[in-house]
């Protein structure tokens, strides 16, 4: 297990999650609760630990394909468990899926 890596994708996943809040809070407004807010932060933390435990690949096209799926697995998760409410931000899970996948395999070699 790699723990560099692990440590990446999740710091990786908690700034993208920061700014997962300031996309919704510009989105909506003041509407959503901070339980809400809190839960989609750790979705993002959520994408960085399951990418950080998956073994490296050793092509990035590859990585960043698994990137993709993966934040969309997990993002599936809370998506679907909000009713299906904010499909920007399930669009953006898969970005930051492959954006995590791209910073953990350039930094933690």
């Amino acid at each position: 297990m790699n723990q560099r890596r692990i440590f990446i994708s999740l710091l990786a996943g908690a700034l993208l999650g920061v700014l997962c809040i300031v996309g919704a809070q510009l989105r909506y407004g003041n509407q959503l609760e901070t339980n809400y807010l809190f839960a989609f932060w750790f979705n993002r933390v959520l994408i960085g630990l399951v990418i950080g435990l998956a073994s490296k690949c050793f092509t990035l096209p590859k990585a960043l394909i698994r990137g993709a799926i993966l934040g969309a697995f997990v993002s599936f998760a809370f998506y679907s468990s909000t009713g299906y409410y904010d499909l920007t931000g399930f669009i953006a899970g898969i970005v930051y899926g492959v954006i995590i996948e791209f910073a953990a395999y350039k930094l933690a070699k």
